[in-house]
């Protein structure tokens, strides 16, 4: 696969609109051998903890929740019909460190958009693969690097919302950069009217400009998405402004006003972000906002089982 071209549907000024407006780019990744069922099953059942994210949220439209689980030592082909049957997503993170082979395409695919639209140097690029059930979503929120979603399997429709106010507010930014809870971001109904909507099958990818709103609805079938990131020497500033303006805020309640991204303040802001991020301040509240509360209920197919506070399990449900 990595021979051959990763996007099959390059139309004349995809090259111009890249990274500027919401884009829907036709690519050849589900064909791969790498992305079918098994072989998704065999990477899960190898997949290290600390890679994984596993998620389970409120239906479509009804009470709106988010909670953090594990697999519970189920194997991956378990795994999958599990998720089939409930209403959650698995978040394999990182999967470059994880297995080359997916690295190996990674790296083609960001090597065909580096000459298809030329631009600013993209690094420290990354793969996460979702396994996501019939119905499940993802809740409006953003990300601070770089990001396309490539659909594999299932169908899915993603709104990619505007970068501005009220959208979206460099305190939110500063937030998830602080804390890594990306769906802190607020939303209301209306924001819906000035959303860009793509439907996604297999062999659509959908692009979007940096830190742009959106939030994915699943079509009723199981779906199988990659995400991928990347950075560049703009994004990185950016980060570290978000870094050190959320911590000037949260932790000194001064309100920062600039977001420079060159001069004698930026330059304090970087130094002041590599010192604060590697505080014991930060690790706290990251691990605070994200407890692990509940585990795959090996009895019941799509259940889970909640961890009580007491160490205890008690049944959530689907």
């Amino acid at each position: 696969m990595a021979t051959q071209t990763i996007f099959t549907d390059w139309k004349p000024g995809y090259a111009e609109q890249w990274g500027h407006v919401p884009l829907k780019v036709a690519h050849a990744l589900h064909q791969s051998p790498l992305f079918t069922l098994d072989a998704i099953a065999e990477l899960i059942d190898a997949y290290p903890r600390q890679h994984y994210s596993l998620i389970h949220m409120g239906a479509q439209g009804g009470r709106r929740f988010w909670k953090e689980g594990e697999l519970g030592g189920l194997k991956g082909r378990d795994v999958i019909d599990w998720i089939a049957q409930g209403r959650m997503w698995l978040n394999l993170r990182s999967v470059r460190s994880v297995d080359r082979r997916y690295a190996d395409l990674l790296d083609a695919a960001y090597e065909e958009i580096a000459v298809r639209a030329p631009g600013a140097p993209m690094f420290n690029t990354s793969m996460g693969i979702l396994v996501s059930s019939p119905k499940a979503q993802v809740y409006y929120h953003c990300d601070l690097p770089g990001q396309a979603l490539w659909q594999i399997h299932g169908r899915k429709r993603i709104l990619i919302y505007p970068t501005d106010k009220p959208f979206l507010a460099p305190e939110n930014l500063e937030d998830i950069a602080l804390f890594g809870i990306e769906e802190d971001v607020p939303y209301h109904d209306w924001f819906d009217a000035h959303a860009t909507v793509l439907e996604l099958g297999p062999g659509d990818m959908a692009h979007w400009p940096l830190n742009a709103p959106h939030r994915v609805e699943n079509h009723d079938m199981l779906n199988v998405s990659l995400t991928s990131e990347h950075w560049s020497d703009e994004i990185v500033r950016r980060h570290k402004v978000n870094l050190a303006n959320g911590f000037l805020r949260h932790r000194f309640g001064y309100a920062p006003r600039s977001r420079a991204l060159s001069g004698p303040g930026y330059a304090a802001k970087a130094v002041l972000q590599g010192v604060m991020r590697r505080m014991k301040w930060v690790e706290q509240k990251r691990s605070a906002r994200r407890p692990i509360e509940f585990k795959l209920d090996a009895a019941t197919r799509g259940g889970v089982v909640a961890f009580a506070p007491q160490g205890a399990f008690a049944p959530l449900g689907h």
